[in-house]
């Protein structure tokens, strides 16, 4: 399949996760926080795997030709750069945590617009991600790109299925709710083809922008989804999935590299 092609299906299917999981938000309006901190652990094992087998390690092997300590160094200053990018975005706009406890009574402007703020970071957030997607087309390799694709698509699922109450909890249509939802997601195909076009037009930034790519999965995982999973009294099990997550992917890269 032609590798642009493939990128856009990937871009749509990876942006389409988030409306997959609206709407399985809207169906399933009380789902327990113990079923989706699971789904979200498991999302994030499947992140990591993606993010040091897909992107980390691929980065020291890129930059192998300029030497090992030098790859090495790159790899290294790529996840920071990745890392402090989003450490940057966390500053400049509301944190996740804070914004999404929207009370159920918070009709009012002041709640809408907490309800705003929290999808605009969850936006911005996805921006970075779907780079991380692209990143990983643009390498070349395409069992490892498909891999990163399929675990930042499972992480969007339940961020779908988050962003859903808040809104209509604040008085949002469920149209609007439903359109919110898919333009959050459309920020990460936007992401996803620019992290394709920058390293496809020059190779020599790859093994940097799979590290950065590495980095900002890392931070997310991190910062954003273990903390969550790990928040309701359900930690064990959040522990085993996240486990298994990256136990399934493990097995996938090596059956898919093989």
């Amino acid at each position: 399949m032609d590798p642009i092609l493939l990128t856009a299906l990937a871009a749509l299917g990876v942006g389409g996760a988030t409306i997959v999981g609206a709407l399985i938000g809207f169906a399933f309006k009380n789902i327990s926080h113990r079923f989706s901190d699971i789904i979200l652990s498991f999302a994030a094992g499947v992140m990591l795997a993606a993010a040091v087998l897909g992107l980390i390690i691929p980065s020291v092997e890129r930059g192998s030709d300029y030497g090992m300590p030098v790859a090495l160094l790159i790899t290294v200053a790529g996840i920071f750069v990745g890392a402090l990018c989003l450490n940057l975005i966390d500053k400049l706009v509301p944190h996740l945590h804070a914004l999404a406890g929207v009370e159920p009574e918070e009709h009012h402007n002041e709640g809408l617009s907490k309800v705003l703020l929290f999808v605009m970071a969850i936006a911005i957030h996805n921006l970075p991600e779907g780079i991380a997607a692209g990143v990983g087309f643009g390498s070349g390799d395409t069992s490892g790109a498909i891999i990163i694709a399929g675990g930042i698509a499972l992480q969007n699922i339940p961020e779908g299925m988050v962003v859903i109450a808040p809104m209509l909890a604040a008085g949002v249509s469920k149209k609007r709710t439903l359109l919110i939802a898919a333009l959050t997601g459309l920020v990460e195909v936007v992401g996803t083809l620019i992290g394709y076009l920058a390293v496809s037009a020059s190779e020599v930034i790859l093994p940097f922008a799979l590290a950065f790519a590495g980095g900002t999965m890392l931070y997310v995982i991190s910062d954003e989804m273990i903390p969550e999973t790990h928040a309701h009294g359900g930690q064990r099990g959040a522990t085993y999935a996240l486990l298994g997550g990256f136990a399934l992917m493990l097995c996938m890269d090596f059956l898919l590299g093989g």
